[in-house]
């Protein structure tokens, strides 16, 4: 084993060493930065000179002084499998319907539980606390996007990312003297990096909120919020002939929207540019753009040409990952990588270009730990997605997309992800494996629609592939746990499939903008209402607002520069009115209170950034959630809103609506176990203490079922609401 792994890493080592294009970064709203051809080669050449020559060494030195787990070690492999939003209502009746064989053998092996999730139960903040074995106030992420406190515009939650400062100008170019500073927000210890203190090897693939990549004893692949090569969180392409002006193709309409772009024809020739990366002499120069042209076959094909690479386009198919290189100066290169769709070819030509991902064989940014484990999964799979959001929502959100041709960069993102899964399940016989699946999620966010008989946005005539669209997925899901758990059949091995929520359905959204207007409490310059993240707001007679997902800031004059509230207890008394009114909500459409419970985050968080969360956190009851337009910022005139989108399910409610699953092949005897207390069980399970700052408990795990029952403790209830975080 050791000697395959030594041989993949010297292999990867003298791959780095060969020319290459130039290492880059880009980040949301961070600018750009590259460097010279010279120096990245040169400097490639001598860190794998120094670590080839020096690795024996680092070995002796690190198994000589590294820490022994003080406790009893009982399993030689942990493999923890996420199912990113699998249901435990949905699975559960699943199970009884003996649809899920596999999951049902592991039950039968071990035990199933639901799994209390986080307060809110959306995915950056489940799986920070899943990482980290603490609660949202020591961990720092409570959504998405949080608003800056001098702009009040929103921003990443997990990243920020600066450009390179001083720069060295040698004409028009311009090079940097040092690396971006690209900083993790989401503060602790995963646990992962305990178990690296004491020798224990890591292989941790794709688990949300670990960009930038932190150094540990094993390998990393990033996921969740590593941008595309344009700096935003995935922003596709759609070039048409159908537009009657054209677009700026620099200029996204939305922080994820379409790039719609209009095409001009010459007889059967189409000729165009791809917008890249930010210049890099910066903003005003717009983006690197890369040439193309199609030339038009017949109705059904088409030949693409963009920089060296050729592709034959067939309408409706997407092409194989096409590398594209940026010139960005002198001899300097930003790699990238994308898939054309050719969409249609009468009455309009339209093409699909998806968000231009990282170059996974030429990482223009740290992907992933160390630098070469992402080119390592390259040469070994071929080129695969490296955004943090890999499969293009908003381009069927938009109906850029058809559900088919969704639904075809779902299986395909799941299958680079099998690559990666059941390649570290070969190599890693000893230690930490987790790998997370998102497709789970991002399909039932889209396909919730055919699920649900109510839904708004639920077509009169359901097509029969996507009648039974989400229980297809789960039966996949299900064989996929089966390939696992045969890779895990060894007594020294312990096999956790879990989910770090479940999912609901998303049929009406609440405008909390328009609320806090119509109660006094916002007030909006009404020429400028539909204007997004908050331009609109008059900040000086504002008192409480609202943006993501999930609750209502006060503007406090010790946090926002054009705060108002100025004494903490009245800030107190206005949590409560806020809390005791928007309590008594109802929605006229059908009489029922929309929102289960509002939390107060002062009183549910604990830990020093517990005052970064919002005021207060909305937990909604089933069916619904915040609306789109209160989520970007935006103030409509009506409270409520009927959800029309393709985006027809989601998991922003009460966590009490939405617990995940736990399934375990030895028995699990703990009842309510709860996310973050799989990091101290693991830790557990590997003879290491856990730290004293980690709020988790350590669930008590037995052996395997001898008769194939189920564990006595799979029909334990929910956790409660506050014991969930």
């Amino acid at each position: 084993m050791m000697q395959r792994l030594l041989t993949a890493v010297v292999a990867c080592l003298i791959l780095l060493a060969l020319p290459r294009p130039a290492e880059a970064y880009v980040g949301p709203g961070a600018g750009f930065a590259l460097a010279s051809s010279f120096f990245a080669v040169f400097a490639a050449m001598f860190s794998a000179f120094v670590m080839l020559f020096t690795w024996p060494f680092r070995l002796l030195i690190r198994q000589f002084f590294r820490k022994r787990p003080p406790g009893k070690m009982r399993f030689e492999r942990v493999v923890i499998l996420g199912l990113d939003g699998l249901d435990h209502g949905l699975t559960t009746r699943m199970l009884a319907e003996n649809k899920l064989p596999n999951l049902a053998r592991l039950r039968d092996q071990g035990g199933f539980q639901r799994l209390g999730s986080t307060l809110p139960p959306i995915s950056p903040v489940a799986w920070s606390s899943f990482q980290t074995g603490v609660n949202p106030g020591k961990h720092n992420i409570f959504d998405f996007l949080v608003p800056d406190e001098q702009t009040y515009r929103p921003r990443m939650s997990s990243v920020e990312i600066h450009p390179p400062r001083p720069l060295f100008r040698l004409g028009k170019w311009a090079l940097p003297f040092s690396r971006p500073d690209i900083r993790l927000l989401r503060k602790s210890r995963p646990f992962w990096s305990v178990l690296s203190d004491y020798g224990i090897f890591n292989c941790i693939i794709r688990v949300p909120v670990s960009f930038p990549p932190e150094k540990l004893n094993g390998v990393q692949l990033s996921a969740m919020c590593v941008p595309d090569l344009r700096g935003t969180q995935g922003e596709f392409t759609h070039f048409t002939t159908g537009l009657p002006e054209p677009l700026d193709g620099n200029t996204p309409q939305s922080a994820n929207g379409p790039n719609r772009i209009r095409l001009t024809r010459a007889g059967n020739i189409i000729t165009a540019e791809l917008a890249g990366p930010p210049h890099p002499r910066g903003p005003e120069q717009g983006a690197l753009k890369l040439p193309f042209r199609v030339t038009l076959q017949d109705a059904e094909t088409a030949y693409l040409k963009i920089g060296r690479e050729k592709r034959l386009l067939r309408r409706g198919e997407y092409t194989d990952w096409i590398p594209l290189e940026f010139k960005s100066g002198l001899a300097t290169t930003i790699s990238g990588v994308c898939k054309f769709l050719l969409l249609a070819t009468t009455p309009e030509i339209e093409l699909y270009v998806t968000p231009i991902n990282i170059a996974p064989q030429r990482p223009a940014m740290p992907i992933g730990y160390p630098k070469v484990y992402p080119v390592y999964l390259a040469k070994r799979q071929g080129p695969y997605a490296t955004l943090g959001l890999a499969e293009d929502t908003w381009g069927l959100n938009e109906s850029v997309l058809s559900d088919d041709q969704f639904h075809q960069q779902c299986l395909e993102t799941d299958q680079e992800r099998e690559a990666m899964f059941f390649d570290a399940l070969d190599q890693v016989p000893r230690g930490l494996c987790v790998c997370v699946f998102d497709g789970t999620d991002r399909m039932q966010h889209m396909f919730w629609r055919y699920h649900d008989d109510q839904h708004p946005a639920r077509p009169a005539e359901v097509p029969p592939t996507y009648e039974q669209a989400i229980e297809k997925l789960y039966a996949r899901m299900d064989e996929l746990v089966g390939r696992t758990m045969a890779k895990c059949a060894q007594k020294e091995t312990l096999l956790m499939v879990l989910s770090d929520h479940g999912f609901n359905s998303f049929r009406r959204g609440i405008d909390l903008n328009r609320w806090l207007e119509l109660e006094g409490y916002l007030t909006v310059n009404d020429d400028r209402r539909d204007e997004e993240y908050l331009a609109g707001i008059d900040w000086s007679r504002t008192r409480a607002f609202a943006i993501g997902l999930t609750g209502i800031f006060l503007n406090l004059k010790s946090r926002f520069s054009q705060g108002i509230i100025e004494d903490e207890g009245e800030a107190d008394r206005l949590r409560t009115e806020i809390t005791e009114r928007l309590s008594a909500l109802v929605d006229p459409e059908n009489g029922r209170p929309p929102i289960r419970r509002i939390y107060q985050a002062l009183q549910v968080y604990h830990g020093p950034y517990k005052s970064q969360a919002p005021d207060l956190i909305i937990g909604y009851e089933e069916g619904y959630r915040v609306s789109w337009e209160a989520a970007n910022g935006q103030t409509s005139r009506d409270v409520f809103h009927a959800n029309t989108r393709a985006w027809s399910g989601d998991h922003c409610v009460d966590p009490t609506v939405v617990p995940g699953v736990l399934f375990c092949n030895h028995s699990l005897l703990t009842e309510s176990p709860r996310l973050l207390d799989i990091g101290p069980t693991v830790l557990d399970l590997f003879g290491v203490p856990t730290p004293g700052y980690m709020d988790g408990q350590v669930l008590s795990i037995g052996e395997r079922t001898p008769n194939g029952s189920p564990s006595t403790a799979a029909t334990s209830t929910a956790a409660t609401p506050v014991e969930a975080i």
